[in-house]
């Protein structure tokens, strides 16, 4: 997820379904469930998780573009690293849990692991194809499809949420209209990240839906242990190898799951509790700037200079698609 196209499990996807993902958090208190928290009276140490969710979700670019090797095999690993460590939690202390889990909730939660497998093998090869700030803006988009999903449903968004769509939509044109010049390989990325996008739109509806009534841990560990079985046999009839590799390329690999997969993604789920959703989605569009500064200073990749003016649309239509939707919802529209 990107990460907040990966962090799908992450509640810093859109705030248009931030009540849904308010009412997710079992057990959880009032500011759980508050759009507009007071900020002053939040711990700073809930700042600075979240700096370090940031900075572990902008950090999974330009990683997945270093490793070598085959990006659908590192989506694997990488969600059956996770799912081996939620194991023993999961099994030990959520036992009685998994087991009430209703026949709807298991089929939820597996209809998001496949949307996150759809994701990461989407994702992971557009980052082969096009540049790390190129992918991950195209990618981040969730809040774009998921509010307008929401509206295929019956949800009226305001104004600015429309004002938002059309300016994001208009960075997506500039943008891979412009890698149209460059090349059809850079198109194929773009297209690629775009379904990617899409994919955690539907993984974050999803799993918002399933953590209603389930917790994070019991819905988390369902839905990597799907992901995971469905990029194994996606690895087996494309041929990827997932074996072979350099021990750098392990160390690699076991950083981006530690970094991304569960410092990103558990940090959010962390902070949201207290920040509330719309602070962390704000919060989580710094990925993009985030990625493409690590992908210049480590990877030497350099954009072309045409390609952030239609970051900045992106990302600047995607706030006003995420204040927008929170400021909706904070009415109880």
């Amino acid at each position: 997820m990107s990460s907040t196209a990966e962090s799908a499990s992450s509640p810093a996807a859109p705030a248009v379904a931030s009540r849904q993902a308010g009412a997710a958090q079992p057990g959880a208190g009032p500011a759980a469930v508050g759009l507009h928290p007071d900020l002053s009276a939040v711990p700073r140490i809930d700042f600075v998780l979240l700096a370090l969710a940031v900075a572990g979700v902008a950090l999974s670019a330009p990683l997945i573009s270093a490793i070598a090797a085959p990006a659908v095999a590192i989506a694997f690993w990488r969600n059956c690293m996770a799912t081996g460590i939620l194991a023993p939690i999961a099994l030990l202390r959520h036992r009685g849990e998994l087991r009430a889990m209703t026949r709807r909730t298991v089929g939820l939660s597996l209809a998001a692991g496949a949307f996150l497998a759809l994701h990461f093998a989407m994702w992971l090869p557009s980052l082969r194809l096009t540049s790390v700030a190129t992918s991950t803006a195209l990618c981040t988009a969730t809040p774009l499809w998921t509010t307008l999903y929401l509206r295929l449903r019956g949800h009226r968004p305001p104004r600015v949420v429309w004002v938002g769509i059309g300016l994001a939509f208009a960075g997506v044109v500039l943008l891979t209209g412009f890698d149209l010049t460059l090349s059809s390989r850079a198109v194929l990325g773009d297209l690629l990240a775009l379904g990617a996008g899409m994919a955690a739109s539907g993984y974050f509806l999803l799993g918002s839906e399933v953590r209603r009534t389930v917790s994070t841990t019991a819905y988390t560990f369902v839905c990597y242990a799907t992901t995971a079985v469905l990029l194994l046999v996606a690895c087996l009839l494309s041929g990827q190898s997932l074996t072979g590799y350099s021990p750098t390329a392990w160390w690699q690999i076991v950083l981006l799951t530690a970094s991304a997969q569960f410092l990103g993604h558990s940090l959010s789920n962390r902070v949201v509790r207290t920040l509330g959703p719309s602070f962390v989605s704000t919060a989580i569009l710094l990925e993009t700037p985030g990625a493409a500064l690590i992908a210049a200073v480590w990877l030497g990749q350099l954009p072309p200079v045409a390609v952030y003016p239609a970051v900045a649309m992106i990302l600047a239509g995607l706030l006003l698609i995420i204040r927008g939707s929170s400021s909706r919802s904070g009415q109880g529209a």
